[in-house]
């Protein structure tokens, strides 16, 4: 009798989840991972000094794969992104986050979606076929400093926000 088995593709899913929430514990910071997937894997909660939790989240969609795909600089990862991913990704106010986890060298490189095709000169979505292929670089390097610069891009869009409210309050 033949039993089911797991296959590699869960086990480097799995193992990529635990990459990330090992840093996200280690900056204090809590993590809830998406039981059903539609955009994000992962939320990070974040807390002040004293322990108290702040306001705003932060989306995490994770890419796990055996074969990182670089381009001829080897500094640079090529990752294809669904259109209906970025419809969501893009019109969120809070920070989304690509983290890519190479399974072979277990090392996660990220990009903050938001702010990468905010930089794209002349981009438009409403022009994109279904996929679009995004360019990390390998200097993006998840670690807890990684985390805090993730908390960073929160406070900044909630810092935003609280002077456009203070201003048209």
């Amino acid at each position: 009798m033949v039993r089911k088995k797991r296959p590699r593709e869960h086990i480097i899913a799995d193992l990529s989840v635990n990459y990330v929430e090992r840093y996200v514990f280690l900056c204090g910071y809590s993590v809830e991972r998406i039981e059903y997937d539609y955009g994000y894997d992962l939320v990070i909660f974040t807390y002040n000094a004293e322990g108290e939790i702040e306001n705003g989240q932060i989306y995490i969609q994770l890419k796990a794969t055996d074969s990182l795909s670089l381009l001829a600089d080897q500094k640079t990862i090529s990752f294809p992104l669904a259109r209906t991913d970025l419809e969501l990704w893009l019109f969120e106010p809070m920070p989304c986050i690509l983290i890519i986890y190479d399974a072979r060298e277990s090392q996660a490189y990220w990009l903050y979606l938001q702010a990468y095709f905010e930089s794209l000169e002349g981009f438009d979505l409403s022009k994109v076929g279904e996929s679009v292929t995004v360019r990390l670089s390998k200097d993006n390097i998840l670690n807890r400093q990684a985390i805090k610069i993730f908390a960073k891009f929160k406070n900044d869009i909630l810092s935003q926000l609280q002077g456009v409210i203070r201003h048209n309050g």
